[in-house]
């Protein structure tokens, strides 16, 4: 390996690789191809972490994985198989996650630059505030399909990770899941929830019967359903959909007729819903078609039999036999504990069968083509494709990046992104002009951190500032809060120290308008001073955020102003050119679901305004013309396309 090294690199970057000390995060398609790479060049000092296990669905394209493997650690196997191409290389490895407490900031110093192979966006923001922090060089990188991307990060010098807002996650309106689907994944996520009300942990956000409140069926939605035979279904719907579940032991005749007949008989007496779309059609669990026309009959096709459509009929008895299965294993587990309960997994069997019945036998109810369970797979599972030829093109510039890195030729590390579709330049790879300068009104890498936080302080209380303000929309880890001027710290991160703070209004503990919070993360070495501004809270049948992050509170505007604004901004569409609001009466304002399940966690986070994301309204060709600087702050709420270029995209979300 030596002589290579010095047949192909000049005396002083051979000198650099060989006493250089790297860090890779991540051990997916990425990480494999990076870790080949880094042993092949010579790297000698390498350390690489990673949380996650070997899973079959893999293998296609993390090559340093084999069958044999399925179930072990990925940075183990990782190390132990990078040996085999270089065995003079010191390789160490971490089953962790990196944003574990024992990775401070002695931990990043030590290293010569860091090189990001991750699939989540938490852990981006992590590193990324560690690495500035440390003062280390981040290289970050991503891939989605044929399209990637690989950037330089440098204190001082580049853009963080945080510089430009990434697209929030996309969300659907609750009532157009729970009343009016229109579109498959309408379907899938309503069969998701499903699945965590019966078998998972119950949320309050994801039920899935009737949703009377829905403002387009207006006052008398639901009154004939009510006051009529079918009064029984109100005392079903006064309990959760475990309990009555459970009360009927899982009988899949009788779960089947609430939620595919008698549910759709009680959305049929909302008639205002229907005076523009296709009425649901009820089924009858004893007669179930088998062969209408273009809707439910099963076709069979070539290839795999996950990709082959399923009759009616036949999702009738996947859905009998999946809850069978399910009920068994839930009772199992409540066995051991009575706080357990089964957390939905696209790689289990009877969980996805029983999402790919549901979701398909409501589709035909609504008139919506039925999905192959391969298709269904991809949308519950938010599968990003990944390409093994992509992870290796994009893993191969991280690696060239490094090396002008130990040359300290940053300058050279420009952005450079990997797109099929050739661009007038008939370029594959295309670099941007100059390393993109930091963004100056930055709340993590601008010199003195600040924000302004919007929010109703006589509604909002200490347990949602510290949840959804700090920890989901500031990507902070283990906060602690403390009021400027008086010294009365609000929120701690030791345990119990400030527990009795929870459930109090802001206003109650002293934050109002005008107060200043200083906010500090002691885990992530990180500081931010918040401004806090009365935002009076939107009402229950408002889409408006909850709250608002922003850089300057020059730019809030009178709500009225900005839902005015906001009726004359065209809506975004999604990469087929469908708008998001698919609906037709889709203006009128309903509150929203997000499509990924949150009730498999322990803690709930509120990811449903996905305004809260984008207050600064950027150039989507910011990387075709390097026309990098971020606009005027506005709260016209526009949102970021689906196919902006500004997006870091994420390997596998989460077959990695």
């Amino acid at each position: 390996m030596a002589a290579t090294i010095n047949g192909v690199f000049c005396e002083e970057l051979r000198d650099a690789i060989l006493h250089s000390k790297v860090l890779v995060v991540g051990a997916g398609g990425i990480g494999c191809e990076i870790l080949k790479n880094l042993v092949m060049s010579g790297f000698a000092d390498i350390e690489i972490i990673d949380l996650d296990t070997i899973d079959v669905s893999n293998l296609n394209r993390q090559f340093l994985f084999q069958k044999k493997h399925v179930g072990k650690s990925k940075a183990s196997v990782a190390r132990e198989t990078a040996l085999t191409f270089n065995p003079d290389a010191k390789v160490t490895h971490y089953h962790d996650s990196i944003t574990s407490s024992d990775f401070g900031l002695s931990f990043f110093k030590r290293f010569s630059v860091v090189l990001n192979a991750l699939d989540n966006r938490a852990a981006r923001n992590h590193v990324n505030r560690m690495c500035l922090a440390a003062d280390i060089p981040l290289i970050e990188s991503g891939t989605a399909g044929y399209e990637g991307q690989v950037e330089l990060i440098k204190k001082g010098l580049s853009q963080c990770y945080e510089c430009t807002p990434k697209a929030a996650q996309k969300t659907y309106p609750g009532c157009t899941i729970r009343n009016t689907p229109s579109e498959p994944i309408h379907c899938i996520v309503w069969a998701k929830h499903l699945f965590n009300q019966l078998f998972g942990e119950e949320d309050p956000d994801q039920d899935v019967s009737p949703d009377t409140a829905d403002p387009e069926a207006a006052d008398t939605a639901g009154e004939e359903a009510l006051q009529g035979k079918s009064n029984d279904k109100g005392n079903i719907d006064r309990v959760s959909t475990r309990v009555w579940a459970q009360s009927c032991e899982y009988d899949p005749e009788k779960l089947f007729t609430k939620l595919f007949h008698d549910d759709i008989k009680y959305l049929l007496s909302m008639d205002n819903l229907w005076k523009k779309r296709r009425p649901p059609t009820p089924l009858n669990w004893r007669e179930l078609p088998d062969g209408v026309a273009g809707c439910s009959k099963e076709i069979s096709q070539p290839g795999l039999k996950d990709q082959q459509r399923w009759s009616i009929s036949k999702c009738g008895s996947i859905f009998a036999e999946s809850m069978k299965n399910l009920s068994q294993s839930l009772k199992v587990s409540l066995e051991k504990s009575p706080d357990n309960y089964l957390v939905w997994d696209k790689d289990d069997q009877h969980a996805m069968d029983f999402v790919a019945a549901c979701a398909n036998i409501r589709a035909h109810i609504f008139g919506i083509s039925q999905k192959s369970r391969f298709d269904i797979k991809s949308m519950a599972g938010n599968i990003i494709p990944a390409i093994a030829t992509t992870n290796a093109i994009i893993a191969g510039m991280v690696v060239l990046h490094a090396f002008r890195v130990l040359e300290n030729n940053l300058q050279a590390c420009r952005s450079v992104y990997l797109r099929l579709k050739m661009n007038h330049r008939n370029q594959l790879l295309v670099p941007e002009k100059a390393v993109n300068p930091p963004n100056p009104q930055c709340y993590v890498c601008a010199p003195t951190p600040q924000a302004v936080l919007a929010v109703d302080t006589s509604s909002m209380t200490i347990r949602e500032l510290e949840e959804l303000v700090l920890k989901n929309r500031l990507n902070m880890i283990a906060p602690d809060v403390m009021i400027d001027g008086t010294g009365a710290v609000v929120i701690s991160s030791e345990e119990g120290e400030t527990e009795g703070n929870n459930d109090k209004k802001l206003e109650e503990l002293g934050i109002k308008d005008g107060a200043i919070l200083k906010v500090d993360d002691f885990q992530q070495n990180y500081s931010l001073t918040v401004f806090v501004v009365y935002r009076e809270k939107p009402g229950p049948k408002d889409d408006s955020p909850q709250f608002l992050i922003l850089a300057d509170k020059n730019a809030l505007k009178p709500q009225e102003v900005e839902e005015e604004e906001e009726d004359k901004t065209e809506k975004p569409s999604t990469s087929n050119g469908q708008n998001v609001s698919d609906t037709p009466d889709a203006s009128k304002k309903r509150k929203n679901v997000a499509i990924k399940d949150v009730a498999a966690k322990k803690r709930r986070v509120e990811v449903d305004n996905a305004d809260d994301d984008d207050i600064c309204v950027i150039d989507n060709d910011v990387h075709h013309d390097n026309s990098s600087k971020i606009k005027n702050l506005t709260l016209r709420k526009r949102k970021v396309s689906e196919d902006t270029d500004c997006l870091i995209v994420c390997e596998d979300v989460h077959s990695d």
